[in-house]
């Protein structure tokens, strides 16, 4: 529960217009470029994977500024997108009526992950893993794997040399724009999760950029 009033705050607050630099188009330090670059790899690669998604239902949880859910309706699937973050929700909202002029598809919910109810073919979870520890995330993906019907997709922060020496610098720099905590994951655990659930791996793929570090997975049944 601590963990979740974290993330909750730190998006709501200092985190939200952090991101909202991030996810925009504004000039921005080198470190919040190469997590722009990172995240925007990451969605098209998605986006790439799933291919035709006309008619599909897809529920985007911690779905931020709406940056898969958008693309996703725009190619015709019907989309629920959620966040623990109201203003990040907004945001998301507020963007579907700029690039789509609808108010309807994305529909957008302010929702806790495990609060999420109902069933889609593909659940996606990007970006999120990283606030939570490994006990958390195990009964994060639980919860959405009970949603999936035909693909759960996911991203993680790897438990690399490179990454853990980045995190460290960072944690010896505390001040007021200080972000949430940093978890990394190993690939055998999340995949042995996936395992128990009754996931198989159809997809993998290492999308770095200099500051952005993730693993990016696609099941099947």
């Amino acid at each position: 529960m601590e963990e979740k009033l974290i993330v909750r705050d730190y998006f709501n607050t200092t985190g939200f217009d952090r991101w909202k630099r991030i996810y925009g188009d504004e000039a921005v330090n080198r470190i919040q470029h190469s997590i722009r670059v990172g995240h925007g790899r990451t969605v098209e690669r998605v986006l790439e994977w799933l291919g035709e998604v006309e008619g599909q239902t897809v529920c985007d949880a911690g779905c931020g500024m709406g940056s898969l859910s958008i693309p996703l309706a725009q190619r015709g699937a019907r989309v629920l997108g959620t966040d623990i973050s109201e203003r990040m929700v907004q945001e998301a909202c507020k963007r579907r009526k700029q690039q789509l002029d609808t108010n309807v598809n994305p529909s957008f919910e302010v929702l806790e992950l495990e609060r999420i109810t109902g069933t889609y073919d593909i659940v996606v979870c990007l970006d999120v893993l990283i606030h939570y520890p490994l006990p958390q995330v195990e009964k994060m993906l639980a919860h959405l794997s009970d949603r999936a019907t035909a693909h759960l997709v996911l991203t993680y922060a790897p438990k690399t040399a490179l990454f853990t020496l980045l995190k460290g610098i960072g944690q010896l720099f505390p001040g007021a724009s200080k972000t949430t905590r940093a978890y990394q994951h190993r690939s055998t655990d999340i995949e042995a999760i996936l395992s128990r659930l009754g996931w198989k791996i159809a997809r993998r793929a290492a999308i770095d950029d200099k500051f952005y570090f993730a693993r990016l997975v696609m099941t099947e049944r």
